[in-house]
C-alpha cells in the first residue's frame, strides 16, 4: 500500500484564507492584529525561522514588528521591552524566539509575557491550562498536529497514541492534547529502553525527537499514523525529519512529509492565536473559535 500524503501546506493556506472574514470585521473597528517577534543573538537557524513568521503575517495582512538585540542583553533589557510590548494596544502577540543566550532565564521571560499575547502557548498559565482545559493560547506545533488529524478524518478517541520526545515545546503538551480528546498517550523519550517495542503499538505515532531517521518501517505497525515533527538541517544542506519516509510510506495508512507537513502548520497557528487574541481585545469574539484544548 502507499500512505496518504498529510499535506501541512494546503491545510495551511485553506485556515490562512479562512481568516480573510475574521480580519474584515476587525478592520471596521480600525484593528489591525499585532504580532511582534523579539530576537535575540545572531543565530542563523533564528534568523529563518523569525524571517518565516514575519513574511506569513504580511502575506494575511497581520502587523508585524521584528525586535532586535544583541547576545549580550542584559535580562532587564529584554524584560523591560517585553512589558512595554504587554502595554502596547498595536501588539495583541508576543513571541520571543528560542533559544536564548546562557545568561538570559527562559523562564522568567516567558512568563513576564502577557497570558493574553502569549501566542507561542509558554506561559505557565497556559502550559497548566492544557491539564485543566482553561489554556487561552495552545503551543502552535501541537496545535497544528491536531488541526491535521481533525482535517484528514483522523480518529483520535480511543486511539493508541505514542509521542516520541518530551520536550516542553512539543511533545508533553501534544500528549495532553491527544489525550483530552480521549486518546491513550504514551510518551517515549531518550531515556526509554527498547523503543521499538512503544511505537509498533501506535494507531497514531508522533515523532518529535530532532534525530533524522530515528524511527524505520521495523518499528511502526503496518496501517499507522505518522506525524514526524522534525526538522533536521543535513550536512548536505537538505531537510529531513525524523522517520524514514521513504522506507515508511509503503507500510503505513497516513504520513506527514518534512519539509511541507507540519512546519506551515506550525507558523499557521501563530496567526490563528493572534488573530484570536485581537479579537478578544476587540470584545468580538470572546471566548475565541473552538476551544484548541
Amino acid at each position: 500500500m502507499s500512505a496518504r500524503l498529510i499535506d501541512g501546506r494546503k491545510l495551511a493556506r485553506i485556515l490562512r484564507d479562512e481568516m480573510a472574514p475574521r480580519l474584515a470585521a476587525l478592520a471596521e473597528r480600525g484593528i489591525t492584529p499585532g504580532l511582534a517577534v523579539i530576537l535575540v543573538g545572531e543565530d542563523p537557524a533564528s534568523a529563518v525561522y523569525v524571517g518565516n513568521k514575519i513574511r506569513a503575517c504580511e502575506a494575511v495582512g497581520f502587523h508585524s514588528r521584528t525586535i532586535r538585540f544583541p547576545a549580550e542583553v542584559t535580562q532587564d533589557e529584554l524584560l523591560g521591552r517585553i512589558v512595554s510590548l504587554n502595554a502596547d494596544p498595536e501588539i495583541h502577540g508576543i513571541l520571543v524566539q528560542l533559544p536564548l543566550p546562557d545568561h538570559i532565564d527562559m523562564a522568567r521571560v516567558l512568563e513576564t509575557i502577557a497570558v493574553e499575547k502569549d501566542v507561542d502557548g509558554f506561559h505557565l498559565y497556559n502550559v497548566g491550562g492544557l491539564v485543566t482545559g482553561s489554556t487561552i493560547f495552545s503551543p502552535c506545533t501541537p496545535y497544528g498536529v491536531v488541526k491535521l488529524l481533525e482535517a484528514e478524518g483522523i480518529e483520535i478517541q480511543g486511539q493508541n497514541v505514542v509521542v516520541v520526545g518530551a520536550s516542553n515545546i512539543v511533545g508533553k503538551p501534544m500528549a495532553l492534547m491527544l489525550m483530552s480528546r480521549g486518546a491513550t498517550v504514551s510518551i517515549c523519550h531518550i531515556h526509554t529502553r527498547d523503543l521499538a517495542q512503544f511505537t509498533i503499538l501506535a494507531d497514531i505515532l508522533v515523532v518529535a525527537a530532532g534525530v533524522p531517521g530515528l524511527i524505520i518501517p521495523q518499528m511502526v505497525k503496518r496501517g499507522a499514523i505518522v506525524i514526524d515533527v522534525g526538522i533536521n538541517r543535513m550536512p548536505d544542506g537538505s531537510i529531513r525529519g525524523d522517520v524514514d519516509f521513504e522506507g515508511l510510506k509503503e507500510k503505513v495508512a497516513a504520513i506527514t512529509p518534512v519539509p511541507g507537513g507540519v512546519g506551515p502548520m506550525t507558523v499557521t497557528m501563530l496567526l490563528e492565536n493572534t488573530l484570536q487574541s485581537a479579537e478578544r481585545a476587540a470584545g468580538i469574539r470572546s471566548e475565541g473559535i473552538e476551544d484548541p484544548v
